[in-house]
């Protein structure tokens, strides 16, 4: 993937000063990125965003008084474009599952090493999502939990065809458009076309962006 063009501005929340110095060394080092900010507190944070939005907040589950969620909530409430990066220390499918119909743009371990951090970064700036065969597996589990609460229920002009949405839920698979072409019986440029109309309808850059969309709606519930 090519890195990002734009010069980007990146935020770390975390309470431990020296996770967030380690971050901020490996964030300065990178070409495009032109600005890292730090903060150990919703509030602090919150002046940050005040004073300039930044493109990409790399957010701490957990820390002392403040949970995860609800800091996501409120910051996506205030800034909706904000791309949050989840980084934590859980990795139980109800997190990720969680966090990610909340709208974070990633779900990181807090032990992922330097190279996946830097690849989630560069994704999230280029194409809006950064999607693990983690993130995936647990959003899809998550999608046929019977306990779950009702789905959003999207406006009639976001509904999709029979066929779209068989599309789509070989695409939140992990299938690529030949393997859809080749166990639907059908062509290759069909399975595209498909694609092209869950693309529009649901406004997702890519792949990755159809599963978060599936997921946040509930799309893919028997």
């Amino acid at each position: 993937m090519a890195a990002p063009s734009s010069p980007a501005h990146i935020a770390l929340l975390d309470d431990h000063p020296m996770f967030r110095q380690g971050l901020r060394f490996i964030l300065q080092s990178l070409p495009y990125v032109a600005a890292v900010e730090e903060a150990s507190t919703l509030p602090g944070l919150l002046v940050i965003c005040e004073q300039r939005l930044p493109d990409v907040l790399l957010l701490d589950m957990q820390m002392p008084g403040a949970d995860g969620a609800e800091v996501a909530q409120q910051l996506l409430r205030q800034y909706p474009a904000l791309k949050i990066i989840v980084l934590s220390m859980f990795s139980a499918d109800k997190y990720i599952t969680q966090m990610m119909k909340l709208g974070a743009r990633s779900y990181l371990p807090k032990d992922a090493n330097q190279e996946e951090l830097i690849h989630a970064l560069e994704e999230v700036l280029t194409t809006g999502y950064h999607f693990t065969p983690r993130i995936s597996r647990a959003l899809m589990r998550g999608l046929h939990q019977p306990t779950r609460p009702p789905s959003v229920k999207l406006q009639e002009q976001e509904q999709f065809t029979p066929r779209e949405q068989e599309v789509l839920r070989l695409i939140c698979e992990g299938r690529t458009a030949a393997e859809i072409a080749a166990h639907l019986f059908i062509s290759r440029r069909t399975v595209e076309g498909h694609w092209q109309k869950l693309l529009e309808k649901t406004g997702a850059p890519n792949a990755a962006g159809l599963v978060g969309f599936a997921a946040k709606h509930g799309l893919l519930e028997s």
